[in-house]
């Protein structure tokens, strides 16, 4: 039986705030290890036979560099004693967060630590996650150890820039299979168990490293030469594309080893379709873990759903080089793996299938979050200062994974193609199994440019905030119609104070379409300063079109003037090239936001526009903005005038068969999240007894008409609750259910699920996260309410005992979904109250707060709204 920890405390080594040994992982002590310690191995045992325990022996080999003690992380179950180059080890110490070893137990140069071990396995917050099949009554395992959870697996040096190769030794139950990053070397039975062998791994971080068991399914296929293997639970393999995913995953690899000039760098590829796992996506290497939720579809995708899968794989296969095989030195720099990742999944969908418009689905599923964020008082920095591995998670977010690539597009349009894609060889180049700075990065771009790039650095990387492009027209006659517009003078601020005055260096094009749409400009531009007047080769009709961001090269708000407001909300249906109408409505969103156009009239032109919209990806986006101007931004008198007419177009889309099925999709989930009047409940009703034609209605779409039913407190809800449960009862049909509990307009029913986020160990975390939103449905904002405060007083234990994204989805869910003045004082009276908040939680909950504050803004403005 393993000790619970080891006998000696450290009670010398934790005397102060500032000793290495203290909580987490600081970047001084991981500065001290990389100065003293290299050449790491882990040759690790783990036996997960028993349901809530992993028992396990580590033999680490290290490089002393240097003198000092060596100091290891671990906050497992139980520790064993040490072993020190094959003897027992004395002075050895732990206190629940490290392992001290004392530099006199330590021989120079090469030494042997080893240990017995035992780690959680759980639902939730634990290295090993647990879940139950409800289908089949299967059991299924796998790690999950970003940003620093390595340490509570077993005993390690948990910090990116002390790479280590890493050999495994699996037991699990007998009929069980494994995958692991390195490929299996050998496998034996015996008795009711069996264990896998895999082997030594390249040179990888901590938490990369990862095992997936259980009675997976797999299919294998070779292409090029290459074998990839995908593993899917038994009761859902026949649903998943096998062929199609592993080829997607195929042809991502082809193509970054061509881009890159450099081959995938380890030695196998598999990828697993993990149940309830809380990412997108994680891209250990040899063991790629996908959300099986979005990988698998109960219901006919749509070409969103579809091109985000495709997303998904491109970015966490692009991760194999930037995170992986270069890895950033420490988690400040995070973006230079995820926005890289994003960044380079854009490049590769566009450069494997053009017609598929890449640079529109790029501008729509990452402009918009980053600048939401970056408009803030919360905004950070791309690269974030981080001073302890526990804080890690706040780093995670739209900055990272939505700004960032923005601004990779940015340098990749300044420097050109060739020169990009030259820098980038080169960064991987010079950094083999290795790792990296942003400066690193920006180094060999600009050696490659010919040009130092670290000016542009300190304004992109290191500067908090984002630009605000305006254009406004100079010239004959330029104001009123029937002029024309040869000049436009463009200014550029910051959004926000906190970003100083300084103009950012900005390359982009100028689009001015006359009156007549028949008469464009498009001009190449480059802005220094905060004022530049262009001369426009060819004069333009007024009122004119003036866009500042054509082709989305720029990182920047683009708010149109009044001119161009008239010219879009008279002419956009007519404007062909999708990605530019997509980007036009886009800013027009951007003026609602900033109070200068009101949500109602937004509402009524996507009403009067969608239903000749045939881009699904626009038709999604814009009913998106539709349901949050109605359900946040208008007072409920404006809602209720408008609904009558915005849920009649609706139905007549998503009720006409000659419409695509994403459109028709799209607009009946816009029908099911505005829904309120008893009219459009009953029709909701009518949808799950008879379905539409050419639209069946299946799993995911029925619980979402059941959730709405239940918020809107429907009379026969909690009946069709229990009906749907009864007609799905799978373990996706079961989470279903808990989240469209969390929607019940009841105080006792808010209190219990509440009460379950805390205290309730076997809920999966998954679950948990599904179910913020419905809680704070639309409608409900009185109820909700009470529960703002505690919920920013959870924030230290949320930010402790969840992962990455968990933080950033609670506050937003208790933040943004309320809507008046008094919500906002809740917030105040909290941060007035918590003056040593740390930073990074404040600067979360800020950057939630905007949105709260904007709609009250909103409603104050167009609906005199003072609450």
């Amino acid at each position: 039986m393993l000790a619970l920890a080891l006998s000696i405390a450290l009670a010398q080594a934790v005397a102060g705030p500032d000793s290495l040994t203290g909580p987490g992982v600081s970047h001084a002590l991981a500065v001290y290890r990389a100065q003293r310690v290299s050449d790491v191995r882990y040759d690790l045992a783990l036996d997960v036979t028993a349901r809530d325990t992993a028992r396990g022996h580590v033999t680490i080999r290290v490089t002393r560099r240097g003198g000092g003690d060596v100091i290891l992380d671990w906050r497992g179950l139980a520790l064993g004693a040490a072993r020190i180059n094959g003897r027992d080890a004395v002075g050895v110490a732990a206190n629940g967060a490290h392992i001290r070893i004392p530099a006199a137990a330590l021989a120079r140069g090469t030494n042997t630590v080893d240990f017995d071990f035992a780690s959680a396995i759980a639902p939730a917050g634990a290295s090993v996650i647990r879940f139950h099949d409800s289908t089949d009554g299967a059991d299924y395992l796998y790690t999950l150890l970003v940003p620093a959870d390595a340490n509570a697996l077993f005993p390690c040096f948990d910090q990116p820039d002390l790479k280590a190769r890493v050999t495994l030794a699996l037991r699990v139950p007998r009929g069980w299979t494994a995958v692991a990053n390195g490929a299996v070397a050998d496998s034996t039975a015996a008795d009711s168990a069996k264990t896998f062998r895999f082997q030594w791994t390249a040179p990888i971080s901590t938490y990369l490293v990862a095992f997936a068991a259980g009675p997976w399914k797999s299919v294998s296929k070779t292409i090029g030469g290459r074998t990839i293997t995908m593993y899917a639970r038994a009761s859902r393999i026949a649903e998943a594309e096998a062929d199609s995913l592993i080829d997607a995953n195929a042809r991502a690899l082809g193509w970054l080893e061509g881009y890159f000039a450099r081959p995938y760098p380890f030695a196998k590829f598999a990828f697993v379709l993990a149940p309830a796992f809380p990412f997108g996506g994680m891209e250990h290497p040899g063991a790629v873990f996908y959300n099986e939720e979005s990988f698998i579809y109960r219901e006919r995708p749509t070409l969103v759903q579809r091109l985000g899968r495709t997303a998904t794989i491109y970015h966490e296969v692009a991760h194999q080089w930037f995170g992986d095989y270069v890895t950033m030195r420490w988690f400040d720099d995070l973006w230079l793996k995820e926005g890289f990742a994003t960044y380079m999944a854009a490049k590769m969908q566009d450069a494997l299938d053009p017609s598929a418009q890449a640079w529109k689905t790029f501008y729509l599923r990452n402009k918009p979050v980053a600048y939401g964020v970056d408009v803030t008082e919360g905004t950070t920095s791309v690269w974030q200062a981080l001073g302890n591995l526990d804080q890690a998670k706040s780093n995670y977010g739209p900055i990272v994974y939505n700004k960032a690539p923005g601004v990779l597009k940015q340098l990749d349009y300044l420097v050109g193609d060739s020169a990009f894609r030259s820098g980038l060889r080169d960064y991987l180049a010079a950094h083999p199994y290795g790792n990296a700075t942003w400066r690193d990065l920006l180094a060999s771009v600009g050696r490659a440019a010919h040009r130092d790039l670290q000016p542009w650095g300190r304004d992109y990387i290191l500067r908090r905030g984002v630009p605000v492009l305006e254009a406004r027209a100079l010239g004959i006659g330029a104001g009123a119609s029937g002029g024309r517009v040869a000049r436009v003078r463009l200014t550029q601020r910051p959004a926000r104070s906190l970003s100083g005055e300084r103009a950012w260096p900005i390359r982009t094009e100028l689009l001015a379409v006359g009156a007549d749409t028949s008469v464009s400009s498009r001009v190449a531009i480059e802005l220094r300063g905060r004022e530049t007047v262009i001369p426009l080769p060819t004069p333009v009709a007024a009122p004119a079109l003036l866009f500042p961001n054509a082709g989305d090269h720029a990182y920047a708000v683009t708010l149109l003037d009044s001119s161009s407001v008239r010219w879009v909300t008279t002419r956009i249906g007519g404007v062909k090239d999708p990605f530019l109408r997509a980007m036009l409505w886009g800013s027009l969103w951007d003026l609602v936001r900033e109070s200068r156009f009101a949500p109602t009239e937004y509402v009524a032109l996507a009403a009067r526009e969608l239903p000749r919209e045939s881009d699904e990806q626009i038709a999604s986006s814009v009913l998106g903005r539709l349901v949050r101007a109605t359900n946040r931004y208008m007072s409920d008198a404006q809602a209720d005038s408008l609904l009558p007419i915005v849920s009649e177009e609706l139905s007549r889309v998503f009720a006409d068969t000659t419409r695509s099925y994403g459109i028709r999709k799209s607009h009946l989930d816009a029908f099911i999240a505005v829904a309120r009047a008893p009219r459009e409940l009953q029709r909701l009703e009518q949808l799950l007894d008879d379905s539409l034609p050419g639209l069946p209605l299946r799993a995911p779409t029925r619980w979402a008409i059941v959730t709405t039913l239940v918020a809107r407190g429907a009379a026969d809800a909690e009946a069709r609750l229990a009906a749907e449960s009864r007609r799905d009862s799978t373990s996706e049909g079961r989470r279903r259910a808990f989240v469209a509990g969390a929607a019940r307009p009841s105080a006792a029913s808010k209190a219990e699920y509440f009460r379950r986020w805390f205290a309730d160990s076997t809920l999966n975390e998954d679950w948990a996260t599904a179910s913020l939103d419905a809680f704070n449905a639309s409608g409900q904002e009185a109820m909700t309410l009470l529960y703002l405060r505690p919920a920013l007083d959870s924030l230290p234990w949320i930010q402790k005992n969840r992962r990455i994204f968990f933080l950033g989805s609670w506050l937003g869910a208790f933040l943004g979904a309320q809507t008046s003045a008094a919500a906002g004082g809740v917030i105040d009276r909290f941060l007035a109250e918590h003056p040593d908040l740390p930073a990074d939680l404040r600067a979360k909950v800020l950057q939630s707060a905007d949105e709260l504050r904007r709609a009250v803004a909103i409603r104050r403005v167009f609906a005199g709204d003072t609450r």
